[in-house]
This record gives structure tokens, sequence and C-alpha cells, in this order.
């Protein structure tokens, strides 16, 4: 969890050196998504998937012609690990550039690539000498999404979709490759 706060303090400090060399330009913006997430997982060494559901908060900043900055901090739990009946938490922090086209508009779409830390706890992680409760691993997720501007300062997130790629230890290739979906609401602040 220190490295999450690390990310947040670090994304913190890139926004506010940003923001002051940007204010003569009303082109910065910020937003601030939360959203509702569903991570499709597969089982480790069976094709059998796992469904994790959380929530996620996205704090994103337009610096200039649509190009950005953005960080993302996800936290999703399934009950069960395929059949196994071992839980699984996993929480996220990712921070990285993103694109948005059509910002002011009406219809907006973002990509975003993001690098950051995953942790995965409350479960059974194999290691070399047996099993523990959690392992913390890198983390990438690319992918993208859509708003629809409902006011001037509030939209809908309609779409959040991402690849996300995690190395938690387990026990084939230690790789979990995810699909998150996700959907919610959008407060901008400057637009």
């Amino acid at each position: 969890m220190k490295r999450f706060l690390g990310f947040g303090i670090a994304f913190l400090a890139l926004v506010s050196a940003v923001l002051p060399a940007r204010a003569q330009d009303r082109a910065t913006k910020l937003d601030l998504a939360v959203i509702f997430a569903a991570d499709r997982s597969l089982k480790a060494n069976t094709s059998e998937n796992v469904w994790l559901n959380g929530g996620s908060v996205e704090l994103g900043a337009n610096v200039w012609k649509g190009l950005g900055i953005a960080a993302d901090v996800t936290a999703a739990h399934g009950s069960s690990v395929g059949n196994s009946g071992v839980p699984l938490s996993l929480e996220t922090a990712t921070f990285g550039p993103r694109y948005r086209w059509h910002a002011r508009q009406k219809w907006s779409i973002y990509g975003q690539a993001l690098l950051g830390e995953a942790n995965a706890f409350h479960t059974l992680v194999p290691t070399p000498n047996g099993t523990q409760t959690g392992a913390n691993s890198s983390a990438l997720q690319i992918g993208g999404g859509l708003d629809y501007k409902l006011k001037q300062r509030i939209a809908l997130r309609l779409l959040d979709a991402a690849w996300l790629r995690t190395q938690v230890p387990n026990a084939t290739n230690n790789v979990q490759n995810t699909l998150r979906l996700g959907a919610g609401l959008v407060i901008r602040f400057g637009h």
C-alpha cells in the first residue's frame, strides 16, 4: 500500500508541475472518474475464468491538444478463483499518458497506456517455500473509453475497457492477462 501512496504522490507532483506552466492556456482540464469495474481473468493453469468485481477512481489531466496524463487506482474482489474456493482481492495503481479526442464535444473518446503496481491479497500465492497470503507485482494497463457529456462538468463514462497484465506468482508462468470493463460518472474541472 505504501507504493500506491508513492504513485499518488508522484502523479500529484506531475500535475502540480504541469498546471502552473499551463495556467495561462485554458486548455488544461482535469477530470475525476468513479467507475464500477469488472475484471475477467483466466485461472493460472486451466481454462476456467474468474470474475472480480470492484471499482476504480481515475484522475486525468488534459495538458496539450488532447495529450495528457492519467492515474488509476482499482480494487476488485472475487470469492473464488475457478472452483478452488480460494478468494482473490486485487488492487492496482497505475499512471501514464492519455490521449483524448473531442474533449469539448458531447461524445469524447480516449486511449491510455498506464504502468504501475498490482497487489494481490486475501488469497493464496505459491512461493518456492509453500504459499503466502499475497504478493506484489508490476502492472500494465492499456485501454480506453467513451464519455458522454451530460452537463458542462458532468459526464457518463459509458465504457471503460482495458487489457491488464500483472505478474503475480501463480506456479506456472507468473503472468495474468485480464479484460477490465467498467462504466461510471465523470466530474470535470476547468472545462
